[in-house]
């Protein structure tokens, strides 16, 4: 054992003891620095002019707003639609899908509800028919049964629109989900070949996501043969289907701090599931001043560069403004939508 803080007698005295002390302590002094603290996934790629900034994401309010106090006037509707309140009292409401009975299921994302809509001689009656559940914004429905996306578990409930006032329990049938909450919430969908699609987003604001991440997958309606259909997909906030072509259309949100103008929110197509030619996670954008400084873009090939329908890989159908965050997407049976 060596003491450090031996004075000068005992080192001339131990010899050979003093002269291995007096080589060893001055090293054991220099400590390596700690690491400094990770920023939350959130504030990754911020930059340090930004830090002392006032921004973080903003917190949903604790209670559904008021049907009177709800902005309806203020919404933009395109020509032929119109908006109005169909049911109030949803705190955080996310994903809507319709039963085959006319039940008008809701999804959450921050709170732990799944909510029914059904209509009682032209009144709209909300009942709650799960809680507990932890994120289960995700929702699809297909031949009489439910099925709900967690953060980390997709599970389904049969014969759901005949138990809506005691609703069984939702039997799991996948799970191997990464459990991080950065953009791990999930959305659902039912593909034309009748599998569940889903999103698994970047477990960050900007970094080279695990191979189990930025990604769409699909799986059977039991849960079997789950499959990586396209890759390089930072956060998806919608998806559906096109009800001619039978494309997957999807948003997707691009990443912060770069500045108030870029990058730009996107709507992409993927036209043939599983055959995606993304490099994975880091796939470099083309439409940036600076590739390097982006995330998960899938560089265009040229023949996808007009989106025509006989594109076999995700492509970019059109842009949105900078941080737009479009909540939603559904599709319209017209020859509008038949492009």
């Amino acid at each position: 054992m060596i003491i450090c803080s031996a004075s000068r007698h005992l080192l001339l005295l131990a010899g050979t003891v003093g002269t291995l002390a007096v080589a060893v302590c001055p090293a054991a002094a220099q400590q390596t620095p700690a690491a400094p603290e990770a920023p939350p996934p959130w504030a990754q790629g911020r930059p340090d002019t930004a830090i002392g900034a006032k921004l973080a994401p903003i917190v949903p309010p604790p209670l559904p707003t008021a049907a009177d106090k709800l902005p309806t006037a203020k919404l933009k509707a395109p020509k032929g639609f119109k908006i109005e309140v169909y049911a109030s009292g949803l705190a955080n409401a996310r994903s809507l899908r319709q039963g085959d009975k006319g039940t008008v299921f809701v999804s959450s994302r921050i709170v732990d509800k799944v909510y029914a809509i059904t209509d009682q001689a032209g009144r709209h009656e909300v009942k709650t028919i799960y809680s507990g559940l932890y994120r289960p914004n995700g929702l699809a429905f297909a031949n009489g049964t439910l099925y709900i996306a967690e953060l980390a578990k997709i599970s389904k409930v049969e014969k759901i629109e005949d138990n809506l006032d005691n609703p069984p329990k939702p039997v799991g049938i996948y799970d191997d989900l990464p459990k991080d909450e950065a953009h791990g919430w999930k959305f659902l969908t039912l593909g034309p070949d009748n599998k569940l699609y889903f999103n698994v987003g970047a477990p960050c604001n900007i970094c080279m996501p695990s191979p189990a991440h930025a990604q769409l997958r699909r799986i059977n309606l039991d849960g079997s043969s789950p499959e990586v259909v396209a890759r390089g997909i930072r956060q998806v906030v919608g998806m559906d289907w096109h009800p001619v072509l039978g494309q997957l259309y999807f948003t997707e949100n691009s990443r912060d701090w770069l500045s108030e103008d870029i990058p730009e929110d996107k709507l992409n197509r993927l036209t043939q599931p599983g055959k995606d030619r993304s490099s994975g996670g880091g796939a470099r954008v083309t439409n940036s001043p600076s590739p390097s400084r982006y995330w998960g873009r899938i560089q265009p090939h040229s023949a996808c560069d007009s989106i025509p329908a006989t594109c076999s890989r995700r492509n970019t159908a059109t842009q949105f403004s900078s941080h737009a965050t479009a909540p939603g997407i559904g599709p319209r049976n017209s020859a509008a939508t038949s492009r």
